[in-house]
Formats: structure tokens, sequence, C-alpha cells
């Protein structure tokens, strides 16, 4: 369903929140493996801004299930990105599942996931210092 001007979101910003174990450990992960550095520092947390966009860390006992994407970046050049991600040493997904099978990390995802300007998207997965799924998409 589409926002509209009536809609109680109007105007508002969606930011994943991702729970960590380990804060300093997953500070150290998203620097050394990702680049990033936060935009926010608190007492259980940190927030990364990407534009109009933040995701944050926050300290947690639980672990996440790991067993679905649960934040997910659009990119221009899936290819680059998982290149220049992986000689950082992040270890990418391999799923041969009926209907999702990747090759060296991505896979072809066919109009049934809602991309952008597309029928589908490629897209890569790996798994955070914590546990946490990520994805990366490039809609075709």
């Amino acid at each position: 369903m589409a926002a509209d001007t009536d809609d109680v979101f109007a105007g508002s910003k969606v930011a994943a929140r991702l729970p960590c174990q380990d804060l300093e450990r997953a500070r150290r992960w998203y620097a050394d493996r990702l680049g990033l550095e936060p935009a926010e520092e608190r007492p259980g947390g940190l927030a990364y801004d990407f534009g109009p966009t933040r995701f944050a860390l926050f300290a947690s006992a639980g672990a996440p299930s790991g067993a679905h994407t649960q934040m997910g970046w659009e990119v221009e050049d899936l290819e680059a990105v998982v290149a220049t991600l992986r000689s950082r040493g992040v270890v990418f997904e391999e799923y041969d599942l009926p209907g999702l099978r990747t090759v060296d990390g991505i896979a072809r995802v066919e109009g049934n996931y809602p991309s952008r300007g597309g029928r589908g998207e490629h897209a890569a997965w790996f798994r955070d210092s914590e546990g946490n799924l990520i994805g990366i998409g490039q809609a075709f």
C-alpha cells in the first residue's frame, strides 16, 4: 500500500534496529568490514545515517534469529559492492533452495520480490558479527 497524505506515516522515515550481544565487537565489525562509522553514539546503541535513512545497533541480551533478511541496501552495482566487501573479509551466504540459488554469492530473484523500477533484483546476503542477516540488492 502506497503512503498518501492521509496516511498516519506520511512524512516519516523508516529506521532498522539490529540487536547486538557485544556492541563493541559490532562497532569494530561494521568499521572494518563495511567501512562505517556511527553518526551517533549513546550508551547501549550506535546509529548509522544514510541520507534520510538510519539504522541502529543496540545492546541486547537476545540473539537475532538470522532466519530472514533483517535489513538491506539498494545499490547500483551489486557485483562491485560484493567484490569490495569480500576484499574486507565479508563472507556471503550461499543458497541452493527451490526458487533461490546463489552463484558466487549472488542470486537472481525474479518478480516475486518488490524492487524499485524493475522486474526483480540481483541479491546477496551476509551476516554481521552478531548473526544479523543483511541483504544487498540491485533492481533489474
